[in-house]
């Protein structure tokens, strides 16, 4: 059976995690071989392969936002004396979100029926992830669930503050591509047809470019809806598949291959993985739980692999550190460094949260300069396409005067 535990050293140590035992008795024996003393016990079904997240789930979340504020304002409650269904009860009349809300409301009947408030979170995969989660079990199991509630808050709030910032970055560039877009298609739709009526009357022999431009002129206007159709199933696809593993392995190839991109992802991946592994130390995760819990919470394939294929080594007693060095090219230089620090001292939480606010900076820095660095490559995109257009009906017009002389 898998069991859920928290246990106390002699020196006052405290940790917790999951193991696969035959019963309480057989956990108690291994911890005290380890010199730990089990303070508590919970049996549970591991649902990680019942659970499922549903297809509409994939394309309709709840935002990081909602997360936060549902985080912080539990935490307030529960300090502030109310009971954990009473604090569930008063969240869900307050939140706007009508689908968060339905699923705030059936976590509390759910709770009121019974249910521990991890195991009601676990069965909305696609809005509670594993670090969400483990870390409201660890506080549940442990006593402390107003602490963990503050120490998951300050992950989301972090969490949303990366994401705000490199999302903001990248609306410059987004609404350049997208104002191009719409007056390639308004010119392709409108004004190309006047131009290209005029060679189809003269019979002049067009060159594989010009041909080009027309094909897709013509599609626009004889099959407009049919094209719009198939652009839309091409974004739902995309969606879709961005979410499986081949998707997730494509994405990640090509996002640690660009140069301007790689730097922000290797950052924002080392950014994440240092705070979320301090905060599941912090909260009592054991360590090769901690990595269980980030391999299947970074998005990103590479960091994920790389971290499951260290969970054996940390089991046979290498440190995390030379695990870490394995993996030049996703983990710089810095975060083997600062990590292998915190084992020397005993102070990895602490200084993984000092490696993690100072990853946050360099990409505050970089989003900041981000504008300027883009600026040049739409340039660049942007004369192309226009020259490529402009030379695509210069050519068939040049053919054109040469045939009236």
């Amino acid at each position: 059976m898998k069991a859920f535990y928290t246990a106390k050293s002699y020196s006052g140590e405290t940790k917790s995690g999951e193991m696969d035992v035959k019963n309480e008795r057989d956990l108690a024996n291994q911890l005290r071989s380890d010199g730990f003393v089990l303070t508590s016990f919970k049996e549970f079904k591991d649902e990680e392969n019942e659970i499922e997240i549903k297809f509409l789930d994939r394309f309709f979340g709840i935002s990081l936002k909602d997360k936060l504020m549902f985080a912080r304002n539990l935490s307030v409650m529960i300090s502030s004396g109310l009971p954990l269904s009473r604090a569930l009860k008063n969240i869900s009349v307050q939140t706007k979100n009508k689908r968060f809300k339905k699923i705030l409301e059936a976590v509390f009947k759910e709770i009121q029926s019974g249910s521990t408030f991890a195991d009601c979170l676990a069965r909305y995969p696609a809005v509670f992830n594993e670090l969400f989660v483990n870390m409201i079990r660890v506080g549940e199991t442990g006593g402390n669930l107003e602490e963990v509630l503050n120490i998951l808050a300050l992950q989301l709030e972090k969490e949303h503050d990366l994401t705000s910032k490199v999302r903001g970055a990248m609306v410059y560039p987004a609404v350049i591509i997208v104002a191009m877009i719409g007056i390639a298609i308004l010119m392709l739709t409108y004004i190309l047809p006047k131009i290209t009526g005029v060679f189809k009357d003269m019979n002049v022999d067009l060159p594989a470019s010009t041909k080009f431009v027309i094909a897709i002129s013509d599609a626009l206007q004889n099959h407009g809806l049919l094209v719009g159709i198939c652009f839309a199933g091409l974004i739902v696809f995309l969606k879709f598949f961005l979410t499986t593993q081949s998707g997730k392995k494509a994405i990640a190839f090509f996002s640690m291959h660009i140069p301007l991109i790689s730097n922000i992802v290797i950052k924002v991946n080392s950014a994440r993985f240092a705070r979320i592994y301090s905060s599941l130390l912090k909260s009592g995760v054991s360590v090769v739980e901690s990595l269980k819990i980030i391999s299947r919470t970074l998005t990103n394939y590479y960091y994920t692999e790389a971290i499951k294929s260290g969970i054996e080594d940390i089991q046979k007693g290498i440190n995390l550190s030379q695990i870490i060095a394995k993996h030049p090219k996703i983990f710089p230089v810095l975060v083997y460094q600062m990590t292998e620090v915190g084992e020397e001292t005993g102070k990895t939480e602490e200084v993984l949260l000092k490696l993690a606010e100072f990853y946050e900076g360099e990409i505050e820095q970089i989003t900041k300069n981000m504008s300027s660095i883009i600026e040049p490559v739409l340039m660049i995109i942007i004369g192309s396409a226009v020259g490529f257009f402009a030379v695509s009906m210069l050519q068939p017009m040049y053919s054109l005067m040469d045939n009236i002389k």
